[in-house]
């Protein structure tokens, strides 16, 4: 089997001939990635235009595409909002205009890398969801008060958000994608960020609408969450998600995840980060693959092992990542 028809069988539970793989180079991988290339690279930097918007901040700083000012403190962070774009308030959306995802050339990178590696998977790169999107527009701590006190507002924006990226799920069908993927965080340590309640009537909704383009367009849906997500897990699958991608899988329970969704939906996830891989201990980390495989990965499919992006910005070392890739490599 190609890497492709690997990942194809493990998303639908068709038999693969293992599990597969997502591990960072040069280690083995069956994906390739594609991204939406608008060419405004992420330049971090003391842009004092920028500063003066934010004048009590003294890091590095960028301003994205949707108006929205990061900033960072030191260079191996990936940053956070420190000024939304429409941090003042909801008056400011009636002018407000969402970046345009829409013209084909801007996929014709992502386009190429999936023509040179055939025999992959082809995975784009959604340029975030409704609720990250949103809550980057107006700022995590207002956003999360605005879904309670703001609801009118919260669904006119979401519905520009929704309808902005259905133009971009239909372009990663136009140009041969296997399926599209997405981060959302939502869970805390235990609990979801807003109640299950709040989750299902703000936001189920949209999870549906851009699901089923998907699907209907030949794509599966990819979904990466960190936290605690386990009272909404039976919805995402509900509205169609085919991957979850965890990197806290023992938060909720490695075989409770199994026992309770296995079968039902992909897990896409190394062996715990928080928990596990920060041990250094080998046997354990070692152990917790070959558990990951047997609770995910035993329906006809269910398991791809991948690498956490930056194990050096987590403290863990090479070799400890080696001896997870090994034990889900050779079991």
């Amino acid at each position: 089997m190609t890497s492709r028809e690997i990942i194809k069988r493990v998303l639908e539970f068709k038999n693969p001939e293992r599990i597969g793989y997502d591990f960072s180079p040069p280690h083995p991988s069956d994906m390739v990635w594609g991204g939406v290339n608008t060419g405004k690279a992420t330049k971090w930097g003391k842009d004092p235009e920028i500063l003066k918007l934010v004048p009590d901040f003294n890091g590095e700083v960028y301003m994205d595409e949707y108006g929205n000012i990061w900033g960072r403190l030191e260079s191996i962070t990936k940053g956070e909002v420190i000024r939304g774009a429409l941090e003042d308030g909801w008056e400011g959306l009636d002018n407000y205009q969402l970046p345009d995802y829409s013209p084909l050339e801007l996929y014709q990178p992502a386009k190429r890398r999936f023509e040179e590696q055939a025999d992959k998977y082809r995975l784009g790169g959604l340029p975030g969801f409704p609720f990250a999107i949103m809550r980057y527009i107006r700022r995590m701590e207002n956003f999360l008060m605005d879904v309670l006190l703001y609801k009118e507002e919260v669904l006119r924006l979401n519905d520009m958000v929704v309808n902005m990226l259905l133009k971009v799920i239909d372009n990663y069908a136009a140009i041969g994608a296997d399926g599209v993927t997405f981060a959302e965080d939502w869970g805390t340590q235990d609990r979801l960020l807003i109640s299950p309640k709040t989750w299902r009537e703000l936001f189920k909704p949209s999870f549906k609408v851009l699901v089923d383009r998907a699907h209907v367009r030949g794509m599966h849906v990819l979904m990466h969450s960190c936290g605690y997500i386990y009272d909404i897990i039976p919805d995402l699958i509900e509205v169609g998600i085919d991957a979850l991608q965890l990197d806290q899988p023992e938060l909720m329970g490695v075989e409770r995840l199994g026992e309770n969704f296995g079968g039902k939906v992909t897990f896409w996830s190394p062996v715990d980060i928080q928990k596990i891989m920060q041990t250094g201990n080998e046997q354990l980390i070692k152990e917790e693959a070959e558990k990951m495989i047997y609770y995910f990965g035993r329906y006809g499919g269910g398991f791809i092992a991948k690498d956490y992006p930056q194990w050096d910005a987590i403290g863990v070392k090479e070799e400890w990542a080696q001896w997870a890739r090994d034990a889900f490599m050779n079991a």
